[in-house]
């Protein structure tokens, strides 16, 4: 089961049923969420993403993947942002629509281009939970993005190779 969590904000339906769609477990939303005032950190005016993941495990039953959905800037100590994170092999994954948005960029917002990108990197940092690292096909949900163009270019599927992959892993 993935469940989503809103991490400041309420968890949306919309991506429940993107992942459904891409995933093979079934997925639900969770009423309760997630204050994050507890991960704030006033020298980088970012929340540390690190702490929101710790909190997030504490939540899960066993084989479930708890997915934090949240609009704050994320960090980790050595880079500058991050758009999620998760635990590799573990039941925890954050991903934050703040660098996602095209306003962060000075853009007028697109809800279309903000739905596409939280689906690439939510199935990203869920795919970290199954185990999987970054791949080298750029075309592959799961390749690194340092950047918000390379979430643009990446597709929102796994590859041949990261799907076997997955069809493997515990579920």
């Amino acid at each position: 089961m993935i469940r989503l969590i809103g991490i400041g904000v309420r968890a949306t339906s919309p991506l429940l049923a993107e992942l459904a769609a891409h995933l093979p477990l079934p997925a639900s939303v969770d009423e309760e969420s997630l204050d994050p005032q507890f991960a704030w950190s006033e020298k980088r005016s970012q929340y540390y993403s690190t702490l929101l993941l710790q909190s997030l495990a504490l939540r899960a039953s066993d084989g479930d993947r708890i997915l934090g959905v949240t609009h704050v800037d994320l960090f980790v100590p050595v880079l500058t942002f991050v758009f999620g994170e998760a635990q590799l092999s573990g039941p925890a994954a954050v991903v934050s629509t703040y660098r996602l948005r095209e306003e962060t960029y000075g853009l007028p917002p697109d809800p279309i281009r903000l739905k596409e990108r939280l689906l690439k990197e939510a199935m990203h940092e869920l795919g970290h939970t199954f185990g999987l690292r970054h791949c080298h096909d750029w075309q592959c949900v799961m390749a690194s993005s340092h950047g918000i163009e390379m979430v643009d270019v990446k597709g929102s599927e796994f590859c041949a190779g990261c799907k076997a992959k997955i069809s493997t892993a515990r579920h």
